[in-house]
């Protein structure tokens, strides 16, 4: 059997007609007549009926269909997984971040990559967790770093670091000291991540203003910790936000304290696809691991 026969099954099978298969396939309908009878013989099983109005496929067949489609497709991911290990002195590394965890421990790793990989173009994307999963699972980006949880049996992972929350607001509009001052928000305006774009992390802040006796009046939704960060140095409302964000936005304008009596930390991971993790990703995983860019003292 070679794979051959199992590409000319899959597209008769697709096609039910060997004319039409035949033509797809760019050979003429004997060979492909020849190479279908010499599968079914050498697995002694009939996996089409034939005749002069239609062709079918038996219930062997579609056993078969099924069964090999995901063959060829665990294939076609191995033959990349290979090319990928083969070229991981050059070509393309991918990494994503969620906007929340961007710091200068990112900008230092994409420097330290580019001098020990010079012939590897590495691209850097903001994405949510929800669509970073789904890329690794299909292989789409090389490196995530994203919020917990994950529950992926494709995907290895490990604790960057942990992150608390911090209240942030503009000191023009508010006078808060110490967190016995956040139940005076209960009718102030706040600004949240939006719920689609990151779940969890809008539970975590609903959770949050629970512990503290009242339901954020949330008016402003964005999907960028930036925009977040902005509209409350405008004095559009307060939020919540991670605290270790807060060392990229010094401005005047802004205070901000820890949230420690709730002690609720949300956990930054470092993830990869699980299969075949390449030169690369090990060492940007390593690298990450001595630039902790924050650590919440328990």
């Amino acid at each position: 059997m070679e794979l051959r026969h199992l590409k000319y099954f899959l597209k008769l099978a697709e096609e039910l007609s060997f004319v039409r298969a035949a033509d797809k396939l760019c050979i003429s309908q004997p060979p492909l007549s020849r190479q279908i009878k010499e599968l079914e013989t050498e697995l002694g099983a009939t996996l089409f009926v034939r005749n002069n109005k239609r062709v079918a496929l038996t219930d062997a067949g579609k056993y078969y269909q099924n069964e090999i489609q995901e063959l060829i497709q665990n294939l076609e991911r191995i033959n990349t997984t290979t090319q990928k290990i083969s070229n991981n002195q050059s070509g393309e590394f991918r990494i994503a971040y969620v906007s929340s965890t961007f710091s200068g421990a990112i900008s230092n790793l994409i420097e330290f990559l580019s001098t020990e990989y010079p012939y590897v173009n590495f691209r850097l994307y903001e994405v949510p967790t929800i669509k970073q999963i789904a890329a690794l699972e299909a292989g789409k980006i090389d490196l995530g770093i994203i919020r917990a949880p994950l529950h992926s049996p494709k995907i290895s992972s490990q604790l960057w670091f942990k992150d608390s929350f911090s209240l942030v607001y503009n000191t023009n509009h508010y006078h808060l000291a110490t967190e016995t001052d956040i139940p005076s928000l209960s009718e102030s305006t706040f600004v949240f991540f939006n719920k689609d774009y990151a779940p969890q992390y809008y539970e975590n802040l609903l959770q949050i203003c629970a512990f503290y006796g009242f339901s954020p009046k949330v008016v402003h939704e964005t999907n960028n910790v930036s925009s977040i960060i902005q509209l409350v140095k405008n004095g559009l409302g307060v939020s919540i936000v991670p605290t270790s964000v807060l060392r990229n936005y010094l401005f005047p304008e802004l205070g901000s304290f820890e949230l420690k009596s709730m002690q609720l930390f949300t956990d930054i991971l470092l993830a990869s696809p699980k299969e075949h993790p390449s030169e690369i990703t090990q060492k940007a995983i390593a690298f990450l691991e001595k630039e902790v860019p924050y650590s919440f003292d328990q």
